[in-house]
């Protein structure tokens, strides 16, 4: 066979205008064919341009989206631009260009490069979060919320960094470093706005909450694992504890008076109320307002408030960080009540306790906590032990070490035991399991009115105010006479104005444009000022997926009817890096959304699919620094777009990290080359009897289909590599048969299918000009079909194993009886060896499984 080496770079250039042209892969809204929403998260467009990781994303999500339209489903696959963010920002900083500027051009970029990437996007529901038509329906969402009570603003500790001059979420400053500039981040009290994705936890008025709304979507389990972590739901009890004050009163001697009122009594939420009995010292946080009650006389409250003061230079991060020696300072004077056995305990602040979570104080129980226990060894706390594993109380129990109902110590080896147990020391409970220890003291608490049952959330409400200028501006504005108004809806969107200087001051670069605040009161009429934050741009890409479905509607975000017709997105494409971030917060908007009527749906992705990460060829993250970068232009240039497309597809499992291969290239090229060259050999035949190639083909079409759906990229690959490897070594191959294997290629390698398709496909609609006609396309053909019956194996391989271990491997054929198969296994040499040795009791077949040999 002469060979004719596919040359890309003229075809791709082609089949990319034609299909642009064509308008082939524009979504149809009047179509009765059942719609299929497959959606990328959509890229911010950095000056860096695309990178390996968009190609695996997006040439994933397009194999999948081109599939489905070959299958007969009306595709939607949308592009658009998450072009908000704080890199323009320092951009504009560093290089005076602004934002606007430097984001659209980039754009411009990100267009080409997909485009030189044959993504099958409609383009025509191209979207832009920095463009006032998007964020006038942003604005639109949050005034939605504080009009119904679910945003809000209060003075707040937040997170802050002195070198973005921003506030960061917890997620975005983790290890108490900035994310973007990779700087220490401090804590800042500040008046921040928030909405209540707390008030979304759990269900409502017959919406799903986020918790058990994961039980109704195929996402990947470790995702669902990482938001029901990050929500944090604890079952457990709220308990009380009285606080006594060792202070002087007025005409009395020096005294121990216990005082009840609310500021002094300690709350705490604890998930381990059967250790209470445990309890011998208690901590709150440096926030807590037990610390400002000067009228309890801690006695060494100056040496407290310095302590408070320097927690203040720490990021919750660097507080709640485990690795760190534990610090803290006793309150002198006072001490706390143990309510179960009237104990009174010393009460410390330290750090790592935090205000915002529970109630700012806990219980410390150091014999069965990691972080109690450091904490008590340093500063020398008592450590009592009141849970026992359970099988070394039963042996303890058995040799008369403990009696029941006994109030001795229990002395074993280890001082800490983290884990569940029997309660040991704990008088009423001793002797329980943990479940019913629990259940016990609850009981006891909220019969005695120490304490009652109680549900807690890590969870906390989402700070959305930022202090930065490129993002949608937050639709308040402020009056001395009405204080707090919202912008009229008739006045959306509120614009970013031009005058501005973005010189990062710890302000908004908005508190200075004197055009932004040129603004009268919407309630009285008389001179006012915006808000000059603007919103975290998570804000803008909680909600994306639904504008796009109508991106034009200048009356409504979308349309009712579109939104019924296209919503929920059926399959969600992108990293896992985003599970408690971007893909919790489009849980929120939704529901949300449906609390207010405005969508029908509980959840907006069905399906979700993570891709892995590709590192460098050295097997690191690919870095600039490290000079490990591949930029896929330059494959481009080599070996054409079909040739990168297909490559990062083979190299490993889709949702896998995976080292990039530069060798791996030239393999994929021939491989392309090999189904070009094919076409030498393809004839009009009638197939009179079934052949080998005949069944490989029909075991192909099956292993593709399967593996497409399954986002098994690489090893449908593999599975065309094996059939073009047979239809190579035969003299002839069936035209049909040629086209079915173009049909299984077109979503991997497009450009090339649709070539090979204008010129030799058998079904086509005629036409003077073949690349602009899409009724030619090899996109409007239907994915082929496999008949079952070619499927089938004519034979199988039978294990047999001889007492329970596998001596030999046969061959039988499939219709082969149970007598037969049973037979020539006796007969296998490795087989006889071992059975020779003993007496046969019995023979056992499971079908198409082994056999079982007992001696």
């Amino acid at each position: 066979m002469d060979n004719q080496n596919y040359e890309p770079k003229s075809v791709e250039q082609k089949w990319q205008k034609a299909w642009e042209k064509s308008g082939i892969f524009n979504a149809d809204d009047t179509s009765d064919k059942e719609k299929f929403y497959c959606l990328s998260m959509f890229p911010y467009p950095s000056g860096a341009g695309i990178h390996l990781g968009h190609v695996e994303n997006y040439v994933g999500a397009d194999i999948y989206s081109r599939f489905q339209k070959m299958r007969g489903f009306n595709v939607f696959q949308p592009i658009g631009w998450d072009a908000f963010g704080l890199p323009a920002e320092n951009n504009a900083i560093k290089t005076g260009i602004h934002p606007d500027k430097n984001t659209h051009d980039n754009i411009k970029n990100f267009t080409r490069q997909l485009k030189q990437l044959g993504i099958a996007y409609d383009w025509s529901k191209e979207i832009d979060t920095s463009s006032p038509e998007y964020y006038k329906w942003t604005q639109w969402m949050f005034l939605q919320m504080y009009k119904n009570g679910l945003a809000y603003k209060k003075k707040a500790k937040v997170n802050w960094c002195n070198s973005c001059q921003t506030v960061l979420a917890n997620e975005q400053a983790e290890g108490g470093k900035c994310e973007r500039c990779k700087n220490s981040v401090i804590q800042k009290d500040l008046d921040q706005w928030f909405f209540k994705i707390t008030d979304f936890v759990e269900d409502q008025n017959g919406i799903k909450g986020l918790i058990n709304g994961l039980d109704d979507i195929d996402w990947p389990e470790s995702t669902k694992i990482a938001q029901k972590n990050w929500i944090g739901r604890s079952e457990g009890a709220i308990v009380k504890f009285k606080v006594k004050s060792q202070k002087s009163i007025k005409s009395d001697p020096p005294s121990l008076k216990l005082r009840t009122d609310k500021v002094n009594e300690l709350e705490v939420f604890t998930t381990r109320p059967d250790t209470l009995f445990g309890c011998t010292y208690m901590v709150v946080s440096s926030e807590h307002e037990i610390i400002k009650n000067q009228e309890l006389g801690i006695k060494n409250y100056e040496d407290v408030q310095q302590y408070v003061e320097n927690s203040k230079k720490k990021s919750e991060i660097e507080r709640t960080d485990i690795s760190k020696e534990k610090t803290g300072v006793e309150l002198k004077g006072i001490k706390a009540i143990n309510p179960v056995n009237g104990e009174e305990i010393p009460i410390y602040v330290a750090d790592y306790v935090l205000s915002g979570y529970g109630t700012g104080a806990i219980m410390a129980v150091p014999a069965h906590d990691e972080r109690d226990y450091e904490f008590a060894k340093k500063y020398n706390i008592p450590i009592r032990k009141v849970i026992l594993p359970e099988a070394l109380q039963t042996i303890l129990r058995d040799s008369r070490s403990i009696a029941m109902g006994a109030q001795e110590d229990v002395r074993v080896e280890a001082d800490l035991f983290v884990g569940e147990g029997v309660a040991v020391n704990s008088e009423f409970l001793n002797g329980m399991k943990t479940e019913d220890a629990k259940e016990k003291m609850i009981e006891w608490l909220e019969e005695n009115n120490c304490g009652e049952r109680k549900t807690n959330y890590r969870l906390r409400d989402w700070l959305v105010s930022r202090q930065r200028y490129w993002g949608a501006p937050i639709p308040i504005i402020y009056c001395e006479n009405c204080g707090e108004v919202p912008v009229p809806e008739d006045q959306l969107p509120v614009k970013l104005p031009t005058d501005v200087d973005f010189k990062p001051t710890g302000e908004s670069p908005l508190v200075r444009s004197k055009s932004f605040h040129d603004v009268k009161c919407p309630k009285c009429g008389k001179p006012a000022r915006r808000e000059s934050d603007t919103m975290d741009t998570f804000v803008c890409s909680s909600w994306y997926f639904l504008r796009f479905i109508d991106p034009k509607n200048e009356k409504e975000f979308s349309s009712k009817e579109k939104i019924d017709k296209w919503l929920p997105v059926d399959t969600y494409i992108g990293g896992a890096e985003h599970a408690v971030l971007h893909l919790l917060y489009a849980r929120f908007f939704t529901k949300v959304l449906q609390k207010f009527g405005h969508v029908n749906f509980n959840e907006p992705f069905t399906k979700l699919r993570h891709q892995g990460i590709i590192l460098g060829e050295d097997g690191n993250k690919m870095s600039k620094s490290l000079g490990n970068v591949v930029d896929p232009n330059i494959i481009i240039d080599e070996f054409g777009t079909d040739v990168l497309r297909i490559h990062v597809m083979f190299m490993g499992p889709f949702d896998e990290m995976k080292p990039w291969s530069s060798k791996g290239i030239i393999g994929l090229k021939r491989f392309l080359d090999k189904i070009h060259n094919l076409k030498l050999i393809t004839h009009n035949m009638e197939h009179t009897t079934i052949d080998k190639l005949q069944k490989l083909l029909h075991k192909t079409i099956k292993k593709v289909t399967e593996d497409i759906e399954n986002f098994k990229f690489n090893t449908a690959i593999s599975s065309m590599m094996i059939l073009v490897n047979a239809m190579e070594r035969e003299k002839e191959i069936d035209k049909n048969d040629y086209e079915k294997l173009l049909i299984m290629l077109a979503p991997f390698a497009p450009h090339m299918a649709e070539e090979l398709w204008s010129s030799y496909a058998t079904l086509r609609v005629a036409s003077e000009d073949k690349s602009s006609d899409n009724g030619k396309s090899i996109f409007h053909e239907a994915w082929p079909k496999y008949n079952p019956e070619l499927v089938k194996d004519d034979k199988i391989n039978l294990p047999i194993q001889v007492n329970g271990k596998i001596r030999d491997i046969i061959e039988v054929d499939v219709d082969m009886s149970e007598e037969g198969i049973k037979a020539e296994a006796l007969k296998s040499d490795k087989v006889q060896k071992w059975v020779k040795s003993g007496a046969i009791k019995k023979v056992i077949y499971v079908k198409d499984r082994m056999v079982s040999i007992v001696i």
